[in-house]
């Protein structure tokens, strides 16, 4: 199976803007940023869509999610959206989940 971008980035092939890594995720910078921030929390372990996740990934999704709550907190953001796009039919173009992590909008007055 070939390598995704992400495996490549986590490999250093392809540089990055690491926002923050630990043993199980790594966030980066989105290259075509949707938000004014737009982040991409990505799973060390090569899972390729959402529904390939097992019982035993679970402890993994979980932190993805403690993750988010830990940048929000970094980022001092006040609310984010976090958007995972599953198999083609959903938006999904790299197969290695990850997760959006999208923040900064502010309220028009």
């Amino acid at each position: 199976m070939e390598k995704s971008i992400f495996t490549r980035i986590m490999e250093k092939e392809i540089p990055a803007r690491v926002e923050y890594e630990d043993e199980q995720v790594i966030v980066i910078h989105d290259i075509a940023p949707k938000a004014p921030v737009h982040l991409l929390i990505i799973p060390r372990k090569p899972i390729p869509t959402l529904m390939d996740v097992t019982e035993e990934d679970l402890p993994l999704i979980g932190h993805i999610h403690r993750v988010a709550q830990t940048l929000a907190k970094k980022l001092e953001v006040k609310g984010f959206r976090l958007v995972n796009n599953c198999g083609k039919e959903g938006g999904q173009e790299v197969f290695h989940i990850h997760y959006h992590f999208l923040a900064g909008f502010h309220e028009e007055k």
